[in-house]
């Protein structure tokens, strides 16, 4: 009777090892697939998943799991993206909105002023000349501050001329001030969308006027090209200028607008500065995704 009870015992933990040791094998695939969807960072572009991932599995539940998941990811990328275009859009229409209110509304009001100064300076008393033409030379600078604020909220030349001729003339704008710039572009930027080549270009105009206004550079070097299928377009902007430490960067750099502009179209901003050796920008839109065979 013992010897009875021992085999039973024996086979019963053998059972019991064997079928562990089974569930341990049927999961381990499973194990594996959690630990990869896990590295899935949710604030980047849906491109960036794991390789691992691919719609294959090696069991029928895991190529499930695998190609539901893929399926989930592609339509959090394409809302990610319509999402992107709609506040891309409502962005600029604001900007367009003010654009025009400057230009229509407050623009008016300073040549009003204008022609009352004038009037006002050829009947006025000799001693008063100096002091009317020294306000009617501050009220022209206003006006073409204000013209070039309204130029700079809405791109006109991006629609007219294209996403390099726009950042040539921003460039070009820079260069007429103390600053040396250099800018050079290469490869075919055809396949950028409307979104990206306007996040492109307010990302180098902040740039630029970042290293206008606040680095004190010198010199400043702007290049942007198209890498690859796989890379897609870089854009990048280097100063020579006092740099900035990073708990200091959100004092009016504007950093935090450009980060959100690069994530609404799947980009990527990164920002290299230490106090004096400069600041260096670049912003990587990576190529439309294209749909798996």
């Amino acid at each position: 009777m013992t010897l009875v009870a021992m085999v039973v015992l024996v086979a019963a933990v053998a059972g019991l090892a064997f079928s562990l040791l089974m569930t341990r094998r049927r999961r381990a695939p499973l194990e594996r697939l959690i630990e990869e969807m896990e590295k899935v960072d949710l604030g980047r572009p849906g491109p960036l998943l794991p390789r691992s991932i691919d719609g294959v599995g090696e069991t029928e539940e895991v190529e499930r799991i695998e190609l539901a998941f893929l399926r989930m990811m592609r339509r959090l990328e394409a809302e990610r993206r319509r999402a992107g275009s709609a506040a891309l859009q409502a962005q600029e229409e604001e900007r367009t909105r003010l654009a025009r209110d400057l230009h229509d509304e407050v623009n008016q009001s300073l040549t009003g002023l204008l022609l009352r100064l004038e009037a006002a300076r050829e009947a006025a008393p000799p001693e008063l000349e100096a002091e009317l033409a020294e306000t009617k030379a501050l009220a022209n600078q206003a006006m073409r501050e204000l013209l070039s604020l309204a130029r700079q909220l809405r791109p006109t030349a991006l629609d007219d001329l294209g996403l390099k001729a726009a950042i040539a003339g921003q460039v070009e704008q820079l260069s007429r001030g103390e600053i040396e710039v250099e800018f050079s572009a290469d490869g075919d930027l055809s396949s950028l969308d409307d979104d990206a080549q306007l996040v492109v270009y307010r990302v180098a105009q902040e740039a630029l006027s970042n290293a206008a206004r606040h680095s004190g550079a010198q010199r400043v070097v702007v290049s942007l090209r198209h890498c690859d299928a796989d890379s897609g377009v870089k854009l990048e902007v280097n100063d020579d200028g006092r740099g900035f430490a990073f708990d200091e960067s959100e004092g009016g750099l504007g950093i935090g607008g450009m980060r959100e502009r690069a994530l609404l179209i799947g980009g990527e901003l990164t920002i290299e500065s230490r106090p004096g050796h400069g600041t260096t920008v670049r912003l990587t839109v990576p190529s439309p995704p294209r749909d798996p065979a």
